[in-house]
């Protein structure tokens, strides 16, 4: 019986040890959704990310330890429109996790929240990697991040809502600060009004619309489709004839062919870190835009 007594004991002064609640479980599929649950949610969550600024999130493999980190997942919260199309329906599917399929509390699209950019108005797979439900690149205009931001506290409370107070709380802290620093970002950002860029790929449309920059070239030849020494050629012409002024690529991109046209047109080019992690000052969503707009005014004076 003592031994019985003890053994109870003992296991009753192990669950008073623990926690009151666990962390939620987050999988966040790109690091700027990641960084934003952090963010609201501080020690209340465990998040990880299924890729990194060095990652194209449109081409990853739904590996076996990612399949297991959805298994566990409470929450899993993707840019969506497409953007993960080739991996995240196989991850969902394989993880056997109802809480996060899509229609559950426990899975969030963060471009369904926010006006998109580029709908097609029709699809042809000729015209390259076309995006049925418009532009899933949404993250670099810092205004979407807000109205991404007010749901996923909401969400947050509804999944959690032991920690109710802690989410309402840190998401209209970060809001406060979100909202001032985008009226310094503008306040910075006006120099880079009308400037002309060369991009890699079409995701830099968020960050043009909301700075009032023009895209008036692409590296790749088709959305989706790498540089060919044709279309580099063909744009080596047309950049000496009419300039553009900044050749952009973002950190998972290889630079060679950017680097191609500068060397020959004598364009600069710049890398943008694109999210959270994409270089050594964006660590997170503040750095992220203050470097982006730090490298940009570099090279438009």
């Amino acid at each position: 019986m003592k031994k019985i007594i003890a053994t109870l004991m003992a296991g009753m002064l192990w669950l008073l040890a623990q926690p009151a609640s666990a962390a939620l479980k987050v999988l966040a599929c790109e690091p700027e959704w990641g960084s934003l649950v952090q963010e609201l949610a501080g020690d209340k969550v465990s998040v990880t990310s299924a890729t990194t600024a060095l990652q194209d999130a449109h081409h990853i493999e739904a590996r076996p330890s990612l399949i297991a980190r959805a298994r566990n997942a409470d929450l899993v919260i993707c840019t969506g429109s497409e953007l993960e199309i080739g991996w995240l329906p196989l991850l969902l599917r394989q993880s056997g996790n109802e809480r996060i399929q899509p229609g559950k509390p426990g899975y969030l699209e963060a471009s369904q929240l926010v006006p998109r950019l580029e709908i097609p108005k029709a699809l042809d797979r000729a015209l390259g990697d076309i995006h049925p439900e418009g532009n899933p690149h949404i993250q670099l205009d810092p205004r979407n991040i807000a109205k991404v931001a007010q749901v996923l506290g909401d969400r947050l409370v509804q999944l959690d809502p032991a920690n109710a107070e802690t989410y309402h709380s840190r998401t209209a802290a970060f809001l406060a600060r979100w909202n001032t620093a985008i009226k310094r970002w503008e306040a910075e950002a006006a120099p880079l009004k009308g400037l002309t860029t060369v991009v890699y790929h079409q995701n830099m449309s968020y960050l043009n619309a909301w700075l009032g920059m023009r895209e008036v070239g692409s590296l790749e030849p088709k959305p989706g489709v790498p540089p060919t020494a044709a279309h580099l050629a063909e744009l080596v012409g047309r950049m000496q004839a009419a300039p553009a002024k900044v050749i952009v690529y973002v950190a998972y991109n290889n630079p060679q062919a950017a680097q191609f046209l500068s060397e020959r047109t004598r364009i600069p080019a710049v890398m943008l870190p694109f999210t959270v992690g994409g270089s050594d000052k964006a660590k997170d969503l503040f750095g992220l835009f203050d470097d982006t707009l730090a490298r940009l005014l570099a090279v438009a004076k």
